[in-house]
């Protein structure tokens, strides 16, 4: 720094140290000292949850922070804590960031990869993280656009209780004792169905017998934030059981955190909201565009892209001309005042009218088209259009050994070890006519195709001998992309052959409401959409996903945009939701009704083979050398599933035929000898080891391994102290092969001790 700059910054006088720094740490103490629930000195609470009871402490860790909170559950422990900044950047969302790590050191492990270091997330990390994210994100205020962090930090696991659900309460009594402005607290509980019972917060042994596994998060009043589930076909009137039972037992948490709250927490510091559309200018733009705005969104012959660009030119004519009228005025927030008279067009029209912008009624679906087998050289494909969104999903079938294992903490946190069904989602850039950078894995595509998979999972046979890749390619997207994956992917799992259960399908819900003028929380009136768009999910106030068979439900997903929503708008959510998946799986049986009974020409194929334990040497070979060799040269691999079975998957038939001409040379082999129980051979010493000999009964035979322990009547340790060397003739007395893995069984000592009547050689004589 040159010598004018530094003169004109104020330092102190005893260390130099610039008065700005030393004004910024002094706040840092004066908020530190000042914070009620830092003085907490380690509260703790316990509220009792279903069968068991949930402990909230406070006070103790992560001092430092706006707001910490530990929630216990059994034996695993979550610590969150939350910060925000008190100075805001120009934004127009909020920068609201949720980091959930699950450290190995919290299950008793280190992690496997090749610095034992925690890298990056991992699915399981980033599915939690969104689930907390979509809980808390309704409830800040309107125009709190501060950049916040929540880090969850698992302390501790037992493998019996998941921390996900303790994860956003431990958030929610966090921001409740912080003085981050929010409008909680918040309450989740993991819900399961277990013999026509609710089981509130199952342990993991329970949810292997749950046909249900539902994140709820409520609010106060009995309202609903957050839905996030897979179950096993689970019927209408026990799905809708469950959410309630759900929803009453968040109340409890509620009320023990505002408990907390009104004891230890933190008044809520005040900030200026992000500057809002100037009145003057909305009313100038509305005045003058209103008309405009509902020719376009009444015009029912335009499509998303022609709508968009329609809208755009509105936008811009706008800016023109309110530039000479506002000239002080950035052209920015000309275009956020329109963006809400487009928005209030938008609703007032569903609301007052029950015009939706494509014509359809409140109910209606969009246009369905399908498609099957659409290259002949792919193991299942499948063409699935919803109006303009159109989604390609291709079936890849693989061998066992293609199945997804998953890392130690996923396992402790989860309830899968590894997946032979997996769904991978692609949104390339072109589906919204933009460009990006293709093939890119984000949170989104994560978490889109972790619920695709979800509604799809049920439906997949058990024990299937393949593993199964199912990837969806979103190549246009107006809305419910994640859905059209479900009937698509259901579509091309049929067309493979796989014998799914039934036909799936999905559906995505949406919400248009209005606010009671003296209570903005209180809704006054409020329209259920079926069948999402684009525009309809960004200007609305929901986007509930549901997917299942016509039997019952398989998989949900409510994003909601408001504080809370009643249990009578989830209801009428879910039935609406019901019905038209329904008659969308009407449709899809039109193009295939059930899968096909043998696969395709293209396809792969698998056979169990039994091997005798005696033979089990020779067909896998020496270090397995056979089992290379095998696929190297066919492409055929082998899946050992016990002793004596194996499981061959070929990619065709020509490979399985060709391997099955390799394995009947490795077993063909010549004739072995047959050994006499009892009998005395010579052998030759084929090598020497720690442990023992290897020993060459017959040049037909695998080398048989002779352990320390029967090569003499006296103890020792090593082969050598007898003297013998690679090359040397022995004698041993065999005594038939082990019953559990084959091996030969001979013994040296016994002859030192036991007269012999049986004398032969097999050593083929010079």
């Amino acid at each position: 720094m040159s010598a004018p700059m530094m003169s004109m910054k104020c330092l102190c006088k005893v260390c130099g140290t610039p008065l700005s720094r030393i004004k910024y740490r002094l706040n840092l103490v004066r908020r530190y000292v000042s914070n009620p629930w830092r003085d907490a000195k380690s509260t703790e609470t316990n509220v009792k949850v279903g069968q068991s009871s949930l402990k909230i402490s406070t006070g103790k860790l992560a001092r430092f922070s706006d707001g910490a909170a530990v929630v216990e559950l059994g034996n695993t422990s979550v610590l969150v804590t939350a910060v925000s900044k008190t100075k805001t950047t120009p934004a127009s969302f909020l920068p609201l960031t949720v980091d959930y790590r699950q450290k190995a050191a919290a299950g008793g492990r280190i992690p496997t990869n090749y610095i034992r270091r925690e890298l990056g997330a991992s699915e399981k990390e980033i599915l939690t993280g969104r689930v907390i994210d979509r809980s808390l994100r309704p409830l800040f205020p309107k125009g709190y656009f501060y950049e916040t962090q929540l880090i969850c930090n698992l302390l501790a696991v037992d493998g019996v209780n998941d921390p996900d659900v303790l994860s956003i309460n431990a958030a929610s009594a966090a921001l409740s004792l912080s003085d981050i402005p929010w409008n909680g607290p918040v309450g989740a509980v993991r819900v399961g169905y277990i013999d026509d019972e609710v089981v509130i917060n199952p342990t993991r042994r329970q949810l292997a017998l749950s046909t249900l596994n539902l994140i709820i998060t409520g609010s106060d009043k009995k309202k609903v934030v957050m839905l996030e589930g897979s179950a096993e076909n689970i019927l209408q009137q026990d799905f809708l059981k469950a959410i309630k039972e759900g929803v009453k037992e968040t109340q409890n948490i509620i009320r023990e955190i505002q408990n907390l709250q009104k004891r230890y927490g933190q008044p809520k510091r005040e900030f200026i909201p992000a500057v809002g559309c100037d009145e003057e200018i909305t009313e100038a733009v509305k005045s003058v565009a209103e008309t405009r705005i509902k020719e376009v969104l009444e015009d029912f012959t335009h499509d998303k892209i022609s709508r968009d660009r329609a809208l755009f030119d509105i936008k811009s004519d706008m800016k023109e001309m309110f530039k000479e009228s506002y000239p002080d005025t950035e052209s920015y927030k000309i275009a956020d005042c329109y963006d809400t008279v487009v928005k209030d067009v938008f609703r007032t029209l569903i609301l007052d009218n029950g015009k939706r912008c494509d014509g359809r009624g409140l109910t209606n679906l969009r246009d369905i088209k399908c498609s099957v087998d659409m290259f002949k050289t792919l193991h299942g494909s499948a063409l699935f259009q919803r109006g303009q969104t159109q989604v390609l999903c291709t079936v890849t079938l693989d061998s066992l050994q293609s199945a997804l294992r998953l890392d130690p903490m996923s396992i402790l946190t989860g309830d899968l070890k590894e997946k032979n069904f997996m769904l991978h989602y692609e949104f390339p850039p072109y589906a919204t006519n933009e460009t990006g950078k293709p093939g890119g894995v984000g949170r989104r595509e994560i978490g889109h195709g972790a619920l695709a998979e979800k509604g799809l999972r049920p439906i997949i046979p058990t024990n299937y001998p393949f593993t199964i890749r199912l990837t969806s390619e979103v190549l246009e997207s107006n809305g419910s992309s994640s859905m059209a994956s479900v009937c698509g992917g259901s579509l091309a799992l049929m067309d493979a052959g796989v014998p799914v259960s039934e036909a799936a399908a999905g559906v995505a819900i949406g919400l248009v409401t209005r606010s009671s003028p003296e209570n903005p929380n209180e809704i006054q009136d409020y329209k259920i959409l079926t069948d999402l768009l684009g525009i309809e999910d960004y200007m609305g106030d929901m986007d509930f996903k549901l997917a299942g068979t016509r039997k019952g439900i398989t998989a949900i997903q409510a994003d909601i945009k408001l504080s809370g929503l009643p249990l009578k708008i989830v209801v009428e959510a879910v039935l609406q939701a019901i019905e038209a998946k329904s008659y969308i799986i009407g449709i899809m049986n039109t193009t295939i009704p059930r899968s096909r009974s043998e696969r395709k020409e293209w396809g792969p194929v698998t056979e169990k083979l039994n091997i005798p334990i005696a033979k089990r040497s020779r067909f896998i070979g020496i270090g397995g050398y056979n089992l290379r060799k095998l696929t190297n040269d066919t492409g055929v691999q082998v899946t050992t599933i016990d002793e004596s079975n194996f499981q061959i998957y070929a990619p065709n038939n020509e490979a399985m035929a060709e391997a099955k001409e390799m394995i009947e040379e490795f077993l063909k082999d010549e004739r072995e000898p047959e050994l006499e129980f009892g009998a005395i051979y010579t052998g030759t010493i084929t090598e020497i080891r720690e442990t023992g000999l290897m020993v060459q009964l017959h040049p037909n035979l695998q080398p048989v391994y002779l352990h320390n322990s029967q090569l003499d009547q006296r103890k020792i340790k090593h082969p050598s102290v007898l003297g013998f060397e690679v090359g040397q003739e022995i004698q041993v007395k065999y005594f038939g092969r082990d019953p559990t893995n084959g091996k030969i069984r001979i013994s040296r000592k016994v002859l030192h001790s036991i007269p012999t009547s049986i004398m032969k050689n097999l050593a083929p004589k010079s």
